[in-house]
């Protein structure tokens, strides 16, 4: 029997080998400078937070653990989303209570010590958010560690400054929502038939036609954002030649919908560890 922090790497590992995830990294598609294998490593070299996560630390020590272990491959940013989702869901698990009332118990519960970790976070490894502009606020995330004492001195938790991003950004949004899309995905990835990576990429497929991806919004706004949303429900009613086409235009066009990847991921450990979904 797998531990909660040791699915968690596996669910890590299945979303990756899911294929074909339009726009993302899997075992047929990569991009020139971020490929599977960073991938793979990025799971592994995770665990050590994970593990921490499992064993009682700070929810915002165990996140930073996590993604400077993520961070030692040479592909940079591959999960920091994902762990962001995995580190609160490892720790519900391990409390037995792997609900979105459980969950949500734990970030809820989060400290100004787990938002100082996860600013510090930031400095292992390069998350897109564009420039710093000279007159950003001194919270921006873009500050990483150099964030820290506002952090402190405003009283800010954890939860609290997700609860900020949450309009913009879906990662965010899951925590101050109960973790919503992640428990329908987990739903559907159990309730599907055929390997787990194929079912990881039909839901991802399936999310990506229901709500625009934040991160693609953020790389090339809204309206990009939109019509891949409308793009993939399209894919799904035509089938898979229309798939592996949309697949290919999106990374040959570097759209890359990373939030709802992130949300896959957090949702095949839901699946793998509350529902024993078997690979």
């Amino acid at each position: 029997m797998r531990t909660p922090a040791q699915n968690a790497e596996l669910a890590l590992l299945l979303e990756v080998a899911g294929t074909p995830k339009p726009g993302n990294v899997d075992r047929e598609r990569e991009y020139a400078d971020l490929r599977f294998e960073h991938f793979l490593a990025g799971a592994v070299g995770a665990r050590d937070g994970l593990d921490a996560a499992a064993d009682g630390a700070p929810l915002g020590e165990a996140f930073e653990r996590a993604v400077e272990g993520m961070s030692r491959q040479r592909g940079g940013n591959t999960q920091f989303g994902a762990l962001l989702l995995l580190t609160p869901l490892v720790r519900a698990a391990v409390d037995r209570d792997l609900s979105p009332d459980g969950v949500a118990a734990v970030v809820e519960d989060a400290t100004v010590e787990d938002a100082a970790g996860f600013y510090r976070a930031f400095d292992h490894v390069d998350v897109f958010a564009g420039d710093l502009p000279e007159d950003a606020d001194a919270l921006d995330v873009r500050r990483g560690s150099d964030a820290v004492p506002e952090v402190r001195d405003r009283g800010l938790t954890l939860y609290e400054v997700m609860a900020e991003s949450a309009d913009r950004d879906g990662v965010a949004r899951e925590w101050v929502d109960g973790f919503g899309r992640t428990f329908r995905a987990a739903d559907r990835i159990a309730d599907g038939e055929g390997p787990v990576p194929g079912r990881a990429a039909e839901t991802f497929l399936w999310l990506l036609s229901r709500r625009p991806d934040t991160f693609v919004a953020k790389q090339h706004g809204p309206e990009a954002a939109r019509s891949v949303m409308v793009r993939a429900q399209e894919a799904r009613e035509d089938g898979p030649r229309l798939v592996d086409a949309f697949a290919k235009s999106l990374v040959e066009s570097g759209v890359n919908p990373g939030t709802t990847a992130d949300v896959v991921a957090a949702g095949l450990f839901v699946a793998l560890e509350r529902d024993g979904v078997e690979v």
